[in-house]
């Protein structure tokens, strides 16, 4: 299991690897719902972030969970605990944020894709959602 990646409807691919040691269990169950596609919207209050609150539904545990995180990190909200406010979120930050409640942190953007990562959540920052394609590597 190495990682998934994102496609725009013009065929820009930005490739993320998992965090296999830090978040297996997460990475797992993520690999299980690939591929699917949605509209992504820029964050309002955590940040650089673009996220959708309708991911494919994941029965996960708290892993590797935070707030805080690292540009081109990627977090997906747990199902348990109940009380997480995130549990149907996935997003990816492409600069500085913080989030509104624990996250899963279990994947990152290669290093080689990052400026690719950074002008799509400008792009969507300025221009507004964008549907994206998020399928294995």
């Amino acid at each position: 299991m190495i990682g998934f990646k994102v496609t725009t409807p013009d065929n820009l691919e930005i490739r993320f690897q998992y965090y296999s040691e830090e978040a297996p269990v997460t990475s797992r169950a993520f690999q299980s719902i690939l591929p699917f596609s949605r509209t992504f919207f820029h964050a309002r209050i955590s940040g650089q972030e673009i996220w959708i609150d309708d991911v494919p539904g994941l029965d996960i545990i708290q892993e590797n969970a935070s707030i805080f995180t690292k540009p081109g990190e990627v977090v997906i909200g747990p199902s348990k605990p109940a009380r997480v406010k995130t549990s149907t979120c996935f997003g990816i930050y492409y600069g500085e944020g913080k989030g509104l409640d624990a996250c899963n942190i279990f994947a990152i953007v290669l290093e080689s894709d990052r400026q690719k990562l950074i002008e799509l959540g400008n792009r969507i920052w300025k221009y507004g959602a964008l549907e994206l394609k998020v399928s294995s590597l």
